[in-house]
């Protein structure tokens, strides 16, 4: 792979930025002991750590710290058809395992119905990662709520290692969902396995005009904070993409250090004020692929790939960019992510 090629005029930038707004010195980074490093000192119980090596020992990022997940919910939020008419092998569960497998992953994080149905053929052989609730994209109009597909137990009596959860924060339903994943999530490390939030930004008033707040440094960040205040064992995040959504919008409060010092306008500065507001690095953060938009999504997501790991980010979930193709070619592209993090050149900045 030839990662400045695939950079292109960002390369340099991006594989040699020096990121001093908030130095790495500060924060606990991905490593080979981030199980024993991070999680020694937590209420976490034994059979949750146990879970969380099962994860990080698993697949080609097996011993390193960093997590490539394939996850596949977007059967419910975006609609099966729009998910997977583009290769509909993958309306079949068993062949998302099968993606899974062929792209050495960490683990799969779907439907507890995607993997009931094949429980018994691939729970010994890729880590199950429940998400537990989801936005039904089949109401006129359309709303946008997170509601409670699935139980923890039902979770865990299929054999998952880990439960997964979204919230929309700033949505109208927000403090129910806190309360309910909150819940979950208690419940979850109670029966052994660990948890996964997917923390979302949903209200119309974070778009501004041509610019999207859903994706700024300073509100993603907070949505981060808060999710590890609730015991989230890893964040998901939108990659940053702008800053200062609170000066814009004028409401909750803020620092004016956050943009004079501790960030810079740098894609890496702004994913790493993401990682720090995970508990400055405690709590990992993987960054989402985004939607397939067809040739360039090697580029795109390898580019993901080194902001995040040179935030200090911990890897990628990514779905869409995959089983939106044949198997062959959704595996390289995720072995192409991994090599990111496989490659001792790219360092954290």
């Amino acid at each position: 792979m030839n990662l400045e090629q695939l950079l292109g005029d960002d390369a340099d930038s991006l594989l040699n930025h020096t990121a001093t707004a908030f130095p790495s010195e500060r924060l606990t980074l991905p490593g080979p002991g981030v199980i024993h490093d991070v999680f020694r000192d937590s209420d976490r119980s034994p059979t949750v750590l146990r879970n969380l090596g099962t994860l990080y020992n698993t697949g080609r990022l097996a011993g390193t710290g960093y997590v490539s997940i394939l996850p596949v919910d977007q059967g419910i939020e975006h609609s099966a058809a729009a998910s997977f008419a583009k290769f509909p092998a993958y309306f079949d569960p068993a062949h998302l395992c099968d993606l899974a497998i062929a792209a050495d992953c960490n683990a799969i994080a779907t439907t507890l119905g995607g993997l009931g149905i094949v429980a018994r053929r691939y729970v010994h052989r890729i880590p199950f990662i429940v998400k537990l609730n989801h936005n039904d994209f089949l109401n006129y109009p359309n709303t946008y709520d997170q509601v409670l597909f699935a139980s923890v137990q039902q979770a865990a009596d299929l054999g998952a290692v880990g439960v997964g959860a979204t919230i929309y924060f700033g949505s109208e339903g927000a403090d129910r969902q806190i309360v309910e994943v909150s819940r979950a999530f208690a419940e979850a490390h109670r029966l052994g396995m660990f948890t996964v939030l997917w923390c979302y930004l949903r209200n119309p008033a974070f778009k501004q005009g041509d610019i999207d707040y859903h994706v700024s440094a300073d509100l993603t960040g907070q949505a981060n904070h808060l999710g590890v205040t609730i015991e989230a064992d890893i964040i998901k995040q939108k990659q940053p993409e702008n800053n200062g959504g609170y000066n814009a919008l004028a409401f909750g409060k803020t620092d004016p250090l956050v943009y004079s010092q501790l960030t810079t306008d740098h894609p890496i500065d702004l994913t790493r004020w993401q990682v720090v507001n995970c508990y400055a690095g405690r709590i990992p953060l993987i960054n989402s692929g985004g939607e397939s938009k067809g040739a360039d999504d090697l580029a795109q997501a390898v580019r993901t790939a080194v902001i995040n790991k040179r935030a200090g980010g911990s890897g990628l979930i990514v779905g869409r960019k995959a089983f939106q193709r044949p198997t062959a070619d959704g595996a390289a592209l995720i072995h192409a992510i991994q090599d990111v993090y496989l490659d001792d050149q790219v360092t954290v900045a």
